[in-house]
């Protein structure tokens, strides 16, 4: 009886599933086409050096993503569940805090940034050559952050409310359009490490062009309000989205210790040919950040419905997603990692190739345990126990790296340093497997005394 209401929830759920979910994988690797199409012009219109300095870059570009993923997905979370309980005005409510809230961590970023870009530069591993490469591209993107944190706060809240086509048009629009920017700014005008910054600090602007058609429809269901900000409110928001800045601040802090570690190894080159697997990581990344996004309004409102049935179906289709999309994505870029590779090499050197093309093959066997790891903090996030998202993407963010990095890179060498990432992984795996265990004996035993 129960494997048929499982299976019952699972259908019932799979049409939803397979449209948010698909739309937002399309529109995150749109999004994550900033970073890709960065890498691409940089590698071939400034070389080796404006490589590495992007590599360097990110780490803090990471930072600006992560805050905007934190206000977005925990604001959009708590608008779901008003929503789904025909709360309107809390509805409102929530949306202006996040706005309020996005203005300010704007403020404070830009300012800082803006103010210590050329000590932050060395500090995250630049020297005398790639430092004022890194200097200009963090000093013009941050002054970008309004745009990017006010993007990030609207994808979500139009995905949520019943527009996830829009949202994903959105993302593709502001990636098509800075891949185009990038082109003419970089080999059109010359401009370097500044053109693809500034290529990279339009592409929010022209989402919003787009998202800005969702105000004008009649089933949009938010809208600004005056308010007086609750801190409670403030603190729950964060708390809800706290996980998924974790999570996408752990990709920054993985490429900050594998930097520098690389860099003791094999210098500027290595970091280079970092560069080229961490971006296409950031792709691979993407797509199960997707999921994750995807399945927050779906999770978000079967628990607000107190539907445990459609709870656990969505689980169960996100973590079946999740090891598909891992095993397609390591077969093809096992295939094709010398073309992959060679593709960031305008110079042809053999040591870029080789070190990338090896980096690859190991470091994306990672994605088997990362994809469940990223689905399921955000999972639980979306169902109001951002406890345990919170333990899972912290353990695998900087004490995982930090301890395999230091034991693999000492025993192994550079095969240890690319072999970082899945072994990290895959000891955070342990702890979401056990934190997932229990929630489905949980959701079991609350299905069975219900009337």
């Amino acid at each position: 009886m129960a494997r048929e209401a499982s299976i019952a929830g699972a259908s019932s759920m799979a049409r939803p599933f397979a449209r948010y979910v698909s739309l937002n994988v399309l529109g995150m690797v749109g999004l994550s086409a900033y970073i890709l199409a960065d890498t691409f012009f940089i590698a071939n219109g400034v070389g080796s050096d404006g490589l590495a300095a992007l590599n360097f870059s990110i780490v803090l570009y990471t930072v600006l993503q992560a805050t905007g993923l934190m206000l977005g997905i925990g604001a959009a979370t708590e608008f779901q569940v008003c929503a789904a309980r025909g709360d309107r005005v809390g509805a409102n409510r929530v949306f202006t805090t996040a706005l309020v809230m996005a203005a300010v961590a704007a403020a404070v970023l830009l300012v800082v940034v803006e103010a210590f870009a050329s000590p932050m530069s060395s500090l995250l591993g630049a020297d005398e050559v790639t430092l004022p490469l890194t200097e200009t591209y963090l000093r013009t993107i941050f002054a970008f952050a309004p745009l990017f944190l006010l993007n990030n706060v609207l994808l979500p809240f139009v995905r949520n409310d019943g527009s996830p086509q829009l949202s994903m048009a959105a993302m593709l629009v502001g990636s098509l359009g800075n891949i185009a920017l990038d082109a003419l700014f970089i080999f059109g005008f010359g401009w370097g490490m500044f053109g693809a910054a500034f290529a990279t600090g339009f592409a929010p602007l022209m989402s919003l062009a787009v998202l800005s058609i969702h105000f004008f429809k009649k089933r949009n269901t938010f809208r600004p309000v005056r308010l007086h900000l609750r801190a409670q409110l403030v603190g729950h928001i964060a708390a809800l989205g706290f996980s998924s800045f974790v999570v996408e601040l752990s990709g920054g802090l993985v490429l900050l210790v594998l930097n520098l570690v690389i860099l003791a190894f094999e210098g500027t080159i290595g970091v280079a040919a970092y560069g080229v697997v961490a971006n296409f990581a950031f792709v691979a990344n993407a797509l199960f950040v997707g999921i994750a996004q995807g399945i927050q309004p779906l999770a978000s409102n079967a628990y607000a419905r107190g539907s445990t049935r459609d709870v656990r179906a969505v689980l169960r289709l996100a973590l079946l997603t999740a090891l598909v999309i891992a095993a397609v994505t390591y077969a093809a870029v096992a295939l094709a990692a010398e073309p992959l590779a060679l593709a960031f090499n305008r110079d042809n050197d053999p040591q870029l190739t080789a070190l990338a093309v090896d980096g690859m093959r190991v470091y994306f066997l990672g994605y088997f345990f990362a994809g469940a790891n990223i689905v399921a903090a955000a999972f639980f996030s979306a169902v109001e126990k951002p406890a345990r998202g919170l333990a899972i993407s912290i353990v695998r963010g900087l004490p995982a790296m930090l301890a395999f990095a230091a034991l693999l890179a000492a025993l192994f060498g550079m095969a240890g340093v690319w072999a970082t990432f899945p072994a990290a992984e895959a000891a955070t795996f342990a702890l979401t497997a056990a934190f997932l265990v229990r929630f489905v004996r949980g959701s079991r035993e609350q299905r069975a005394v219900a009337p």
